[in-house]
């Protein structure tokens, strides 16, 4: 029994890290038919229409009536969806999918760093070094990229942006009290507030020249919206559940995993820089799981 779980979540692990990782490359293959709103909206849509009839349909949780509980959705919605979403996207359209996986990957070293600053405590000598390791692993990897197409200093900006905008999120997220409300419910009405946050951007910015609704943006905002949010969310969430420690060394694969992956499916160049900033990024992630890890004993 205990070799088929630890099979079992092997396998949750490696779909997880493969699903996750691929959404930069699906991003960009979107953007190739689409402005960068176009792609976001509707697998906002479609995310949310599936995680809410999933959760008030089949499963019969009841909408939310608490004011509060509305309140911190439509925050938590904002920053996580809304804000962060809406800047990767635009930023895809800057930087190569494997600079977007990069990024994304950092988001535990940003979670501690902002969440120390948030709330005033004394900022430890390891969460600078894993933020500066970080820091350096991306600008070390974008350096080659950024003389050729494959990057941009606005790109660049704009993903250390969402990132922020991803960690504040998070840390809000995570002090609330939800009152038992159901993860998905609350994902499913967050995303659909985000979705309704960038709408009027969308529609203002639109230009019926600039979109191609082809295979290419449906594939994409289906990849996008089931695949690469929800499935690989809800292995997390188990991986999470089954074992946070051992969960979390999956993070430490997503950086290699998406470059290979936008080599493979984008052609994306891999040279000396890359392995060189994935290895400093991948360290920086270490020594902050390892400090939580520590804390948690």
């Amino acid at each position: 029994m205990s070799s088929k779980k630890n099979f079992l979540n092997f396998l949750s692990g490696i779909t997880f890290v493969t699903l996750w990782s691929s959404a930069s490359s699906a991003t960009k293959i979107g953007l190739t038919a689409v402005q960068p709103l176009v792609l976001s909206i509707p697998r906002f849509i479609l995310a949310s229409a599936l995680m809410l009839g999933i959760s008030h349909l089949f499963m019969r949780k009841p909408i939310p009536k608490d004011k509060q509980i509305w309140k911190q959705m439509i925050i938590y919605g904002f920053f996580n969806v809304g804000l962060y979403l809406g800047l990767y996207v635009v930023a895809m359209k800057e930087v190569s999918a494997g600079l977007g996986s990069l990024f994304i990957a950092i988001n535990p070293v940003l979670i501690m760093l902002i969440s120390t600053i948030w709330y005033r405590q004394p900022i430890r000598p390891v969460t600078l070094l894993s933020f500066a390791l970080c820091m350096s692993g991306m600008i070390l990897a974008a350096y080659p990229l950024l003389h050729g197409s494959h990057a941009s200093i606005l790109g660049l900006a704009l993903l250390l942006l969402c990132n922020i905008s991803y960690s504040v999120g998070a840390i809000y997220f995570a002090k609330q009290d939800w009152k038992d409300t159901p993860i998905l419910t609350i994902n499913g009405w967050q995303t659909l507030v985000g979705c309704i946050c960038l709408l009027p951007f969308a529609i203002f910015y639109y230009k019926e020249d600039a979109n191609v609704f082809n295979g290419a943006f449906l594939g994409s905002v289906v990849w996008l919206a089931i695949p690469a949010s929800i499935i690989a969310s809800l292995l997390w969430m188990m991986l999470l559940k089954d074992n946070p420690t051992k969960a979390s060394a999956w993070l430490f694969l997503c950086p290699v995993a998406g470059f290979a992956i936008a080599a493979v499916i984008m052609g994306e160049p891999l040279t000396l820089y890359t392995l060189a900033g994935v290895l400093l990024v991948v360290a920086g992630l270490y020594m902050v799981q390892r400090m939580k890890s520590e804390q948690a004993k």
